[in-house]
């Protein structure tokens, strides 16, 4: 009898498909006799791709992901991985992509280019880091350039600056020799400074302008750098106004100018450049220094009307929360231990987007703030106890009916495990009228200074205090993928 493989027929299939599988490429041999020639498995590459063309991106993803790590086949998890992406499920795109990124040994680069994307997208800029240097030790100087220029376009995809420019830094400070492109040395200028090594950001300027004098953002960074830390204000003074004459409705440039002549006492001359450069640029940056300009003048009234503004377009503004903690306006929230309790119920409604897709639940509510960790107990209309997460910086913890569920985003793990979408991710910081650090934010204030209205992470919060103290009802919402979000929060108020 004459014995026929099943292997071409699969080949056809695939190649044919234009999924974008490699299985049949002879360029991909295995290392080793791989086990996808036998039935079984063939069988389960078959299944998956039949599930997947039938909507069951799901089924197909576990399946490709479990196959690859049992035949220690690299391109079966890149299947799953080109699965995840597709079913925009960036998460699981990221396991799969760690997986084949471990099957596919330490010389392949492909598995670790895709993995820091990956990465940088899914805002895990830290993690980034190490997968990051080890593809950049693979590559030659051209090649590590390009690399970090593709890393540099990513960096205004990120919801937190200061995270993405230290791990920009980490990995830029370990290469040598250094990258020569300005533009990735300002970067790198830039992000030593978040790192906090001054030293080796006013190096790098200085390197810049010995090649090119007439860089305004090198000239503008060196300046405003040295006013702001009150040192070497003639230089300073010289260098700022060099890059405005260069640039002279650049309203950044104007700014440091005006921040330059503050720093030198010309706080006249410097508040009108300031309001100049807010007319060009209205930023909570220069909110804040013409805030403090205001301040130092006595004008203390104008001065909290211009930080409030700041407030409204980034309330988690480093310059501008620095200000405020310094100067310490009485509306602003001053420092304090993060501990506290709240109790209450909530009811959330889901308006679809399609006919017949709404949905909503309600229950109570406990949540408890100790320092950097939340506990968030979830309870049915009657009560009974439905889930308990605790959050931590990093991770989150789902306990439902004695079963532990980890995640990275509190938020995906409560939308998971429960179908409902309730931000715990910042919760307490917003039960107290504060933002949660780490992404842009708005807030808005009434006459009091007591917060009225906040925006963040796609949430619109509109607050109802009692009094200067105890919250008495939050209504959030946001529009989604999948409809209108309405959660609304009544809290019991402490006797």
């Amino acid at each position: 009898m004459t014995k026929f493989s099943l292997k071409p027929s699969v080949c056809a299939l695939l190649l044919t498909s234009g999924l974008g599988i490699s299985l049949c490429s002879s360029s991909h041999a295995f290392a080793q006799n791989s086990r996808l020639d036998s039935g079984e498995a063939v069988f389960e590459v078959l299944a998956s791709e039949i599930a997947l063309q039938r909507g069951q991106a799901g089924l197909a993803y576990g399946t490709y992901l479990e196959l690859s790590r049992q035949l220690d086949d690299p391109r079966l998890a890149q299947r799953a991985m080109e699965i995840a992406i597709a079913a925009g499920a960036p998460d699981l795109a990221l396991q799969a992509a760690q997986t084949w990124d471990g099957l596919a040994g330490s010389k392949q680069t492909k598995p670790k280019e895709v993995l820091v994307t990956l990465l940088i997208l899914n805002q895990r800029w830290s993690d980034a880091v190490k997968p990051a240097i080890a593809l950049l030790n693979q590559q030659t100087p051209a090649q590590r350039e390009n690399t970090l220029l593709q890393i540099q376009a990513l960096l205004p995809k990120a919801t937190n600056e200061t995270e993405a420019l230290k791990a920009f830094y980490e990995i830029v400070s370990t290469l040598k020799p250094a990258p020569t492109d300005p533009s990735l040395l300002y970067t790198f200028a830039m992000s030593a400074e978040k790192s906090g090594h001054i030293d080796v950001m006013e190096k790098t300027l200085r390197e810049i302008l010995r090649k090119n004098p007439n860089d305004v953002n090198s000239l503008n960074a060196l300046g405003y750098s040295l006013a702001d830390r009150n040192q070497k204000l003639p230089e300073a003074f010289k260098l700022v106004s060099k890059a405005h004459q260069l640039s002279p409705k650049d309203g950044f440039i104007l700014d440091s100018l005006g921040w330059v002549n503050f720093r030198m006492g010309k706080n006249a001359l410097a508040l009108e450049q300031l309001q100049q450069a807010f007319s060009i640029k209205p930023e909570a940056d220069i909110a804040a220094h013409i805030g403090e300009v205001l301040w130092v003048m006595n004008r203390p009234t104008e001065a909290e009307e211009m930080w409030r503004k700041g407030q409204q377009l980034d309330a988690n503004n480093p310059t501008l929360k620095e200000t405020l903690k310094r100067l310490k306006p009485d509306w602003s929230l001053a420092d304090t231990a993060l501990k506290g309790t709240w109790d209450g119920r909530f009811a959330v409604r889901v308006i679809g987007l399609t006919e017949g897709t709404n949905q909503g639940g309600s229950g109570g509510f406990t949540l408890t703030q100790d320092a950097q960790t939340d506990v968030l107990e979830i309870r049915n209309p009657v009560g009974g106890s439905i889930a308990k997460i605790t959050i931590k910086p990093g991770e989150a913890i789902l306990e439902r009916d004695g079963q532990l569920t980890t995640a990275i985003d509190a938020d995906t793990l409560i939308q998971n495990a429960l179908g409902l979408p309730l931000p715990a991710r910042g919760l307490s910081d917003w039960l107290r009228g504060k933002t949660r650090p780490g992404s842009n934010a708005s807030v808005e204030r009434d006459a009091k200074g007591q917060v009225s209205k906040m925006t963040q992470d796609g949430w619109t919060l509109n607050y109802n205090w009692k009094n200067t103290q105890y919250l008495e009802k939050l209504t959030m919402t946001r529009s989604s993928n999948i409809g209108s979000i309405d959660i609304r929060l009544v809290f019991d108020t402490p006797e």
